[in-house]
């Protein structure tokens, strides 16, 4: 049984190691023209703060939601919740990112051919 967990972990590590290569291919794209950027930039200032918000309220309830775990089931899950809501977190941090970025590379593409801008917007 004790092979699963390592195959779990093996998937979970590959998953993780081609989604940075991606997206690091997708930041070597070409961002396109100065206003092309100025306009992306003001729409990831945008997406960061909705992120930094809606975290700030789901920060609160999830130490509630730690201390009644800790208090009701003991440690082992409150910390595998804790983890996992920081994993999560961090995904979606790095997907907003990398999402915000590919889209400027995405219209930058698109003035080239629409298989680029197609190719660009899917690993995006």
């Amino acid at each position: 049984m004790d092979w699963v967990v390592y195959v779990a972990l093996a998937c979970g590590a590959l998953g993780v190691i081609y989604s940075l290569a991606t997206a690091v291919w997708v930041f070597k794209q070409d961002a396109g023209t100065k206003p092309m950027q100025d306009i992306s930039s003001y729409v990831a200032e945008g997406a960061m703060a909705y992120l930094t918000r809606q975290y700030k309220v789901v920060a609160i309830i999830a130490v509630i939601l730690v201390i009644i775990l800790y208090g009701t089931l003991g440690p082992m899950p409150a910390l595998g919740f804790a983890i996992g809501l920081i994993g999560s977190a961090l995904a979606g941090f790095i997907g907003m990112k990398v999402s915000v970025n590919a889209n400027v590379r995405v219209a930058a593409a698109a003035s080239k051919s629409l298989p680029d801008a197609m190719n660009v917007a899917f690993k995006g």
